[in-house]
């Protein structure tokens, strides 16, 4: 009986060694719920950028006598910029006045087109 029991601790022992050997089946990850689409909403424009304001006599040399909004007023001086060729060859952000806009720009022969916005802000009404 001895030899019996020694036979069946062998079968448990190599089905226990046989259990460690085989590979567990790998987890499932659970996927991550798709998130919803937000809708797409157009952005609203500023209503100060949007206010129309009227040019000065000097300014209006160069984008007319009409009200316009600020985006306007950028869009205008920036087609005379470019009809004219007043844009610096070497260096784009910086613009060449001539006299009607030295005028505009307070007498400076050339401005950078970041200061250009700030010196046309003064000359709206």
């Amino acid at each position: 009986m001895a030899t019996a029991k020694k036979g069946k601790k062998s079968k448990k022992s190599a089905k226990k060694s046989g259990k460690k050997s085989a590979k567990k089946p790998a987890k499932k990850m659970k996927k991550a719920a798709p998130k919803k689409a937000k809708k797409a909403s157009k952005r609203k424009p500023n209503a100060a950028f949007m206010k129309a304001m009227t040019p000065t006599a000097v300014l209006a040399a160069v984008v007319g006598s009409m009200p316009l909004p600020r985006t306007e007023v950028t869009k205008r001086i920036w087609d005379y910029i470019k009809k004219n060729r007043l844009q610096d060859t070497i260096n784009k952000r910086l613009i060449n006045a001539d006299e009607k806009l030295r005028q505009v720009f307070g007498g400076k022969r050339q401005v950078s087109m970041f200061e250009m916005t700030k010196l046309v802000s003064n000359h709206l009404k």
